[in-house]
């Protein structure tokens, strides 16, 4: 990725239109200045920080907005923000946010599960459907509470009401309902038998949610407030139920919509229900809460012993991805890579307008937490300035 050409190209829909996240007309803008650029001392070795500065500087572009990055661990730490608050305003982005994480919430609510089981109020070898009875059919019966935490499970996704981003912006404000969710999944013929193949789906993490609340009595939300939030002192960080908005500090999140005429335009997206992605993928957080959070589960503080190596323990080899064919790559709550020769353990998500993700190494020696303002966070393959992110900090990806 070339960062002097990041910072010389502005996406056309960045000239054409913005709206403020209604239906309403389009509000037409000149391409937008440049936001500051804010970073810290570049201590972090092994690291080019200058050409973290160097990827960011050009915000906002086609792809993205806004970006916030934090390195640390004992290697050092870096900070860095660039783009803007707004399209509109064209304000400097706010270094402190809060954003959807999207599916960094699971990551939360295989903690909540993984410290049950801990307290012996659950266990990952039993059948969930002894737990939920009147929600999972018989057909379902052998899938384990693991084979949902690992996505081993077999559980087809629920449906939704739209395939395009276009129709789910029309339905951005639909509350779905966890075990109607559930039901529509497990109506369907399973995907494959349990425990024989990985396929990464929200619905294991619905289901997960629900559980917590039949497990304990309490709502989702209060549960994991409760065992993570609370105890770890993550005051910016909340699951926002079906209030669509981003409560305090915030940059705006922008997605790239096409309209009935062929043109393509940018819609602010910040205003969006999450119910779809509950306890698979709706908390709101910031770069510090994140790592703070990184930081204590990796250190065996929020989940500990023999269930913290859950999420580091990969289904068997044989267990192959459903859609690619390659080895298993999700634990219990997390995924790995292989980057710059060193295995990296973390989570990503995206919701409309945002993609975040954090990621270390077994031995916290790196950490790194991003938060980006894609302007099409969803689209299948990797937003570009994500992947040049991760690259510079760990290192490009390896062969095997």
């Amino acid at each position: 990725m070339n960062a002097r050409i990041r910072r010389t190209v502005l996406a056309a829909a960045l000239v054409s239109a913005i709206t403020a996240g209604t239906a309403g007309p389009a509000l037409a803008t000149g391409a937008p200045s440049p936001g500051r650029t804010h970073t810290t001392a570049p201590t972090v070795t092994g690291t080019d920080t200058g050409a973290l500065s160097d990827l960011i500087a050009g915000l906002p572009d086609e792809g993205a907005t806004a970006a916030l990055i934090r390195l640390g661990g004992t290697e050092g730490a870096w900070r860095g923000s660039a783009g803007v608050h707004d399209l509109v305003t064209k304000r400097p982005a706010d270094p402190d946010a809060r954003f959807r994480a999207g599916s960094v919430t699971k990551v939360f609510t295989a903690a909540a599960v993984l410290q049950l089981a801990a307290e012996r109020k659950l266990s990952l070898d039993r059948p969930v459907r002894s737990y939920l009875p009147e929600l999972i059919p018989a057909a379902y019966g052998t899938v384990t509470v693991r084979q949902l935490l690992n996505h081993t499970s077999g559980l087809p996704s629920a449906d939704y009401p739209g395939d395009t981003v276009e129709e789910w912006y029309a339905n951005r404000f639909h509350r779905f309902d966890a075990r109607e969710m559930v039901a529509s999944a497990t109506a369907k013929e399973r995907e494959f038998p349990a425990g024989t193949r990985q396929h990464y789906l929200n619905i294991n993490y619905t289901v997960a949610g629900l559980l917590i609340e039949k497990v304990t009595g309490h709502s989702y939300e209060a549960e994991v407030s409760r065992r993570v939030l609370a105890p770890l002192g993550l005051r910016d960080t909340s699951f926002p139920r079906s209030d669509p908005r981003i409560h305090g500090p915030h940059n705006h999140g922008y997605q790239r919509l096409k309209l009935e005429d062929g043109t393509t335009v940018l819609r602010d997206v910040s205003v969006w229900g999450a119910t779809d992605g509950w306890a698979a993928g709706d908390v709101i957080s910031t770069t510090a809460d994140l790592e703070r959070f990184l930081t204590a589960l990796f250190r065996g503080r929020v989940v500990r012993g023999r269930l913290l190596e859950e999420m580091f323990t990969l289904p068997d080899p044989s267990v192959r991805d459903f859609v690619s064919g390659k080895a298993p790559s999700y634990s219990a709550g997390l995924s790995t890579w292989k980057l710059g020769g060193r295995q990296v353990w973390g989570k990503t998500g995206g919701r409309w307008g945002y993609n975040s993700g954090f990621g270390a190494t077994r031995d916290l020696s790196r950490t790194l937490v991003y938060s980006i303002n894609s302007t099409d966070a969803k689209a299948e393959g990797n937003n570009a300035l994500v992947m040049g992110v991760v690259g510079t900090v760990f290192g490009a990806p390896s062969a095997d």
